[in-house]
């Protein structure tokens, strides 16, 4: 009997922590060159939401780290699917800074964070094989397709795969793109299941360009000249990756629409990653024009929640996925049967998607 790869249990940890767009009205920003921007906060905030949809975001409390959203998150997706986390054969965490202390933006990435997951978990089972997956944002979405390969291969029958980024601590305090960034963590069970009918995972796709594309995003010292060190921050270029993200992402969402051998109108929810509202439809609309449909309603097809979480790259898509589950947003539900496409973008620069039935 064939086995497919199915979401058992899902868990996400949203920080405490609120900043609203208000917050940023005292701040310095300056362009690439250092010089500070000819134009009022209030209307770099206004232009700035207009864009994004971003009107707030969550930033992680001191006394916590990266590690620790993904323990939270693991904790509650281990609950929700009622396994024994013993019984784990990979726990993945994806994700691109590692631990970094408030007070002090250098990557910790000794031991590997998953590692530092397992040990919360107090897992015992030398055969929990535990490793990070740095993949920019598509990094949580790449974990899953991995979880299928072990799976489908025979070599797993439970994979724990967790999402978790601290962005606001690699956020240059001077560069107009730190209002995009927040943090958060999410993560899925994903289990063996046998059966006549598909469902679960029923195909993927990736795609990395490096060729022109390695720096679209990348890191670099602060644009302020009087910046009191040489800390590296995460820097944008906001133009060629929007460019990128609406070149590459429809197209290969349709080719893994159509390698699941379904249409556009089978599709009843496309989680995309969280990077910009403007940005997102847009993809969705050129994803139904290449099928040749119209009269589209991405409010109904596409759940966003940038607009009160920012941008937590890796994270978005499984708290996304993790608040449906739980009924956390009205307006959306899945169903036995419902197709769903997981879709992402981001630094490598790298686009993944896979579609996913409803048990």
């Amino acid at each position: 009997m064939p086995i497919y790869s199915v979401i058992t249990g899902s868990g996400k940890y949203i920080p405490d922590i609120v900043v609203k767009n208000n917050d940023f009205l005292k701040r310095n920003f300056v362009n690439e060159k250092g010089e500070s921007i000819p134009k009022a906060n209030e209307e770099i905030i206004r232009k700035f939401q207009e864009i994004t949809d971003i009107k707030e975001r969550r930033y992680l409390s001191p006394q916590y780290n990266t590690s620790d959203m993904g323990f939270f998150a693991a904790q509650k997706a281990i609950e929700s699917s009622g396994i024994d986390p013993e019984t784990l054969d990979y726990i993945i965490v994806a994700h691109n800074f590692g631990d970094i202390l408030h007070n002090n933006q250098k990557s910790d990435l000794v031991p590997a964070l998953a590692s530092r997951v397992k040990h919360h978990l107090k897992i015992q089972n030398p055969d929990c094989v535990a490793y990070d997956l740095p993949f920019g944002c598509p990094g949580w979405v790449q974990g899953v397709i991995q979880a299928d390969y072990y799976i489908k291969s025979g070599d797993a029958k439970r994979v724990l795969v967790i999402g978790a980024e601290n962005l606001s601590r690699i956020a240059d305090p001077h560069d107009i793109d730190s209002m995009i960034y927040s943090d958060g963590a999410g993560a899925v069970i994903v289990e063996a299941r046998e059966s006549e009918d598909p469902q679960g995972i029923i195909c993927h796709k990736t795609r990395s360009d490096t060729y022109s594309e390695a720096h679209f995003l990348k890191m670099d010292i602060s644009y302020h000249p009087q910046f009191e060190d040489n800390t590296l921050f995460m820097k944008m270029n906001g133009r060629k990756l929007y460019e990128y993200a609406l070149n590459t992402v429809p197209k290969l969402v349709v080719e893994t629409i159509k390698k699941a051998g379904i249409g556009i109108h089978d599709v009843k929810k496309v989680l995309i990653h969280q990077a910009n509202a403007k940005m997102d439809e847009a993809i969705l609309q050129r994803v139904f024009k290449l099928f040749g449909a119209d009269n589209i309603n991405s409010e109904e097809v596409m759940p966003m929640t940038i607009s009160k979480l920012g941008n937590n790259s890796v994270a978005t898509v499984p708290i996304l996925y993790d608040m449906i589950v739980r009924g956390e947003m009205p307006d959306h539900e899945f169903h036995s049967g419902d197709y769903l496409v997981f879709a992402s973008v981001g630094a490598g620069m790298n686009v993944n998607a896979f579609v996913y039935k409803v048990p």
